[in-house]
């Protein structure tokens, strides 16, 4: 059986969001832990390098992670190396965030970070060359495939919105897609159809991806559904646009969201469960950036310090903890 452990706010998840929820916390003198079941630094460990972060022209990816992780835990955030399988809300107001050691953490808040999945194509050498030629984010990575041979897999609004604006930095963008009609909406469809640097390669899917000795992709072998004919395309790029989903599925309780399964948040980042809190790629928004992620975190690490301070002046059973802060 698991041991309870008691802080003032869990935070599910250690990327961006969740590291910079941990360093607003920590500065509000709550005790902070933050639950990974791996390495902190979420999708910054599959990005190569960025050239968006402000102040830094160029960064890598686990660079920035590892920046992020030791000014969080300079205010005092514990990160925990731990599977989260489900988070619960108690009858008195509290929630139980489970482990998959059976080990339970309790808090009167908890900030949900847990990012999001990409949908992987699965095939042979995705997972080798990603950060290295492979992936799922056209507006992180696409300027540093400058005049270069590119391709998009995929056949929906993402996909086709996501080739279109790859053409400003790439001299051909191939898109791949396994019918010989897309999804996308009829303006996406059209604005693609009107770009010259476009090529669509209906019928046809990815089956491997190619590379040199360096480790950086150099192709893509794809075959023809309807002829089951096999060739290699040139590419030293490959971006996958074939779904993703928010990892949402351990909230063991019905929650507001979009029909994408994004949580709905109000502008304190509160979900529809009161004393929860999103932030990063699992709320419902426009875009999912680092800046965005961290701008979030930012508004729910101090809506939950007002959360707290104002369920201990309600009466609630919350007692100073340490320095400052609410411990149940």
């Amino acid at each position: 059986m698991g041991i309870t452990h008691h802080y003032d706010v869990v935070i599910v998840g250690a990327g961006p969001a969740g590291m910079c929820a941990a360093l607003y916390t920590g500065r509000s003198m709550l005790r902070t832990a933050v639950l990974e079941r791996g390495i902190p630094g979420g999708e910054l460990l599959n990005t190569e390098k960025l050239d968006d972060w402000i102040g830094e022209k160029s960064i890598l990816g686990w660079e920035l992670a590892k920046k992020f992780e030791e000014h969080a835990r300079e205010f005092g955030a514990e990160f925990v190396t731990a599977t989260v399988t489900s988070v619960t809300r108690r009858e008195d107001g509290t929630f139980d965030t489970g482990t998959d050691s059976g080990d339970v953490y309790r808090s009167p808040a908890v900030i949900i970070t847990a990012g999001g999945t990409p949908v992987k194509l699965g095939i042979p050498g995705e997972l080798e060359y990603a950060g290295r030629g492979v992936s799922y984010c056209a507006i992180c990575d696409g300027a540093f495939f400058k005049q270069q041979v590119i391709a998009v897999v995929g056949g929906g609004d993402a996909a086709v919105e996501e080739a279109d604006f790859l053409t400003r930095y790439a001299s051909k963008v191939y898109v791949i897609h396994r019918r010989d009609e897309f999804r996308a909406s009829r303006i996406l469809q059209e604005r693609l159809a009107a770009n010259s640097k476009v090529e669509v390669l209906w019928n046809t899917v990815a089956e491997e991806i190619l590379g040199d000795e360096q480790g950086l992709m150099t192709g893509i072998v794809i075959r023809d559904v309807e002829s089951d004919a096999v060739r290699t395309l040139a590419a030293t790029g490959c971006f996958v646009f074939i779904g993703f989903r928010p990892n949402t599925g351990i909230i063991d309780a019905h929650f507001d969201h979009d029909e994408m399964g994004y949580v709905l948040t109000d502008t304190t980042m509160q979900t529809s469960i009161k004393g929860l809190f999103a932030a990063g790629d699992l709320r419902s928004q426009l875009t999912r950036q680092v800046t965005t992620a961290v701008g979030d975190a930012t508004t729910a690490a101090i809506a939950v310090e007002k959360y707290l301070t104002a369920r201990a002046e309600g009466g609630h059973p919350i007692e100073a903890h340490g320095s400052g802060g609410y411990a149940v």
